[in-house]
């Protein structure tokens, strides 16, 4: 019971992915030919009002719901692994037209067909443990 707060963010954000057509294989298809706007506005929606709560994290030295101190460690982006793993992980958004986050509303939407997708990111996920220390830092 005490996860229910979860389980009604999932819910609105799943209606949010839904209203906004981000769960649209067409929206997406759109996005990576440069016929639309509309997904770019989503996604960089999303990063200004990411960059905004990070600041408002970092300003009021906010603690997680634990009570812990919240460590944002900065990144160096000079790593071609950024590079290759956004590369891989755009191409696998352009085949499959769902990023993580729609996966799973697409799923509660009942495109059975999604499993597939939500089956390989988990097994992408678990060969990248197992290889992660062999890969440049």
């Amino acid at each position: 019971m005490k996860f229910i707060k979860y389980l009604f963010v999932g819910i609105l954000f799943g209606i949010i992915m839904t209203k906004s057509e981000a769960v649209s294989w067409f929206r997406i298809q759109e996005m990576f030919r440069f016929e639309s706007f509309h997904m770019y506005g989503i996604i960089g929606t999303a990063v200004i009002v990411g960059a905004i709560l990070v600041a408002l994290i970092k300003r009021f030295n906010m603690k997680s719901m634990y009570g812990e101190d919240l460590k944002l460690n900065p990144k160096d982006m000079s790593i071609p692994r950024y590079l290759i793993g956004g590369t891989i992980f755009g191409l696998g958004w352009a085949m499959t037209g769902a990023c993580p986050g729609p996966m799973f509303t697409l799923l509660g939407h009942g495109t059975i067909t999604i499993l597939f997708v939500i089956l390989s990111a988990i097994l992408g996920t678990y060969v990248y443990g197992l290889v992660k220390d062999k890969l440049p830092h």
